[in-house]
């Protein structure tokens, strides 16, 4: 067993089941004897739900997610290159599969407004960055993924001196980067919100084990208390009765 064996086993559950299997794995580690493996395992961390979503169609639906992905290669590619042509038809593949890829998505689980935001940012970084198109297609997100960058366009070799309006392709990046920042704002504290329950409800769960135990304590050192009160006690009736038949002794050998 490694990690990424773990891993794919884990992320391939709906997020109500992945802590308790998380703990269930990490505790299977430890008692084999792999604390390292143990250790790892403990801090994989529980995917929202647009992650989850993403990694369950990675598994059921690879074809057309592997469709949408090399779709994002090509586009890439001829961004590079500078093809304007071929921008121009891989950019209308691009909206094709990523609707079909996203209509696949949310038919994986009800999603909320900005769960469905996140989807859409996730397919969106899968097909411009290479690194998060292979995040995808292991299907083990923990979070949404997204790109800061300009999405692949063709760019004007030459340019002429001075300030110039901007184009339509740059105005949709940068309007695009604004709505990113604030989807990115929204999921860092939707991820704060969920780290900040899952803390609160361990320590209501090592609070209530505390007082339990403490309680127990508390009941063993009143039991001990009274065992040691009638210690005490026979211990002096020892005494008495020790000293009584040492004079008792002592008269008869007169």
């Amino acid at each position: 067993m490694d990690l990424d064996e773990v891993a794919d086993r884990l992320y391939a559950l709906p997020p109500s089941e992945f802590t308790a299997a998380r703990a269930a794995e990490a505790r299977a580690a430890k008692d084999a004897g792999d604390v390292r493996l143990s250790r790892e395992i403990a801090k994989l961390r529980k995917p929202t739900v647009s992650a989850w979503a993403v990694n369950r169609v990675a598994r059921e639906h690879p074809g057309e997610l592997g469709e949408l992905l090399e779709v994002g290669e090509r586009l890439r590619a001829a961004w590079e290159q500078q093809d304007a042509a071929a921008l121009a038809e891989l950019t209308r593949r691009r909206g094709e599969v990523t609707r079909t890829v996203g209509r696949l998505v949310r038919q994986a689980g009800d999603l909320s407004a900005a769960a469905s935001a996140e989807v859409d940012q996730t397919l969106d970084a899968a097909m411009v960055d290479a690194g998060a198109a292979g995040q995808v297609r292991r299907g083990t997100l923990a979070k949404p993924l997204s790109y800061s960058g300009f999405a692949p366009a063709p760019v004007p070799r030459e340019r002429p001196a001075g300030r110039r309006k901007p184009s339509p392709d740059e105005e949709a990046a940068r309007a695009r980067e604004r709505e990113e920042a604030e989807a990115r704002k929204t999921r860092e504290r939707q991820e704060a919100e969920t780290a900040h329950r899952e803390w609160r409800e361990a320590l209501e769960a090592a609070t209530k084990e505390h007082d339990e135990r403490a309680e127990k304590v508390a009941s063993l050192e009143r039991k001990l208390a009274k065992a040691r009160g009638r210690l005490a006690d026979s211990r002096q009736r020892l005494e008495v009765a020790q000293r009584e038949e040492r004079h008792a002794r002592q008269r008869l050998e007169r």
